[in-house]
């Protein structure tokens, strides 16, 4: 078994498939190592660790907070090159390829990060009382108190399908009107009761908590998530050097499905109709997958870590 390295703030916050990544991103001394998804470094301390203090480590993250995971991250490897570039994943990686900045490995950790469900001020969770924000990045864009408050109900509710398979979205929206009509929603608590209430009585005892689609689909929604991957991924491959590798971990099957896309274009090469007799497009193989199918966590880390279930990592390497 692989030893996972964590730093001294970051024993709450376990990186997901951690041994996996570090297996199929294979890093080495002097490599160009990014982190597009830096969260509490649990990840970046597993993959800096085979750097063994050569090499340059680039860490993006779009929440402000992160810096100070950031900075111990860098006193604990205090001899390596690191660098902090607070942003979203692909508007950073595009502005890194388009400097002809080059990667030989990078990995993006799709989804809402431990920190950030852990401090009840971020309005992440349906399981504590806060104030209705969900933003990655508490400095811009809307937040869910807006989105909640401003939206029609026709729009929440393909919200709440569309992001989060909500089988109830219809009523849960109609629900939404009526009690912001009385009073707007400002705290994840008056969310959740008007959910709960919304549902029929057997929905909400069946298979987890009855708002958990729901706050999934504004969390994706609020922070343009699935957006954001589907332009974070060319924009890795670009700055990847031939032989880079990318590993991607996602959580729900929306964002599994855009990584399987994309990687499957890149290994096909060629995107012309399939009746067509002969290629026309030009365009080559870019990618090889380095595992045939999705790698999920073993019995043992869920038991371990139950935010680790719902993970799934897929990773290729540049031809």
């Amino acid at each position: 078994m692989l030893p996972t390295v964590l730093l001294p703030n970051e024993t709450d916050h376990i990186p997901v498939l951690a041994e996996e990544v570090r297996h199929l991103l294979g890093v080495q001394p002097g490599e160009t190592v990014v982190d597009a998804t830096f969260g509490a470094g649990g990840h970046a301390a597993v993959l800096a660790s085979d750097l063994l203090g050569s090499g340059r480590f680039i860490a993006v993250d779009r929440d402000p907070t992160v810096r100070e995971f950031f900075e111990d991250f860098r006193r604990h490897f205090g001899g390596l090159d690191g660098r902090f570039l607070r942003g979203e994943a692909s508007i950073v990686l595009r502005q890194l390829a388009d400097n002809g900045v080059g990667a030989d490995a990078i990995l993006l950790d799709l989804g809402v990060s431990s920190m950030q469900l852990d401090r009840p001020e971020r309005g992440f969770s349906y399981a504590v009382d806060a104030p209705l924000d969900m933003r990655m990045d508490p400095t811009a864009g809307l937040s869910a108190r807006e989105l909640v408050n401003e939206s029609s109900e026709r729009e929440l509710a393909d919200i709440f399908r569309r992001y989060g398979e909500e089988r109830y979205a219809r009523p849960i929206a109609r629900a939404i009107g009526r009690r912001r009509r009385e009073q707007p929603f400002e705290r994840t608590a008056e969310l959740v009761e008007t959910i709960r209430a919304a549902i029929p009585a057997p929905a909400r005892f069946g298979e987890g908590h009855p708002a958990r689609r729901v706050f999934q689909a504004l969390r994706i929604a609020v922070n343009d998530e699935l957006g954001s991957l589907e332009a974070a991924l060319p924009a890795a491959l670009d700055m990847l050097r031939p032989g880079g590798r990318l590993a991607v971990i996602s959580f729900h099957s929306l964002e599994d499905r855009i990584v399987k896309r994309f990687l499957r274009e890149g290994e096909r090469g060629c995107v012309c109709p399939p009746d067509f007799p002969i290629c026309v497009c030009g365009q080559e193989p870019n990618l090889r997958a380095l595992s045939r199918r999705v790698i999920r966590p073993t019995p043992e880390e869920v038991a371990a870590n139950p935010r680790a279930a719902s993970a799934r990592l897929r990773a290729a390497v540049k031809q």
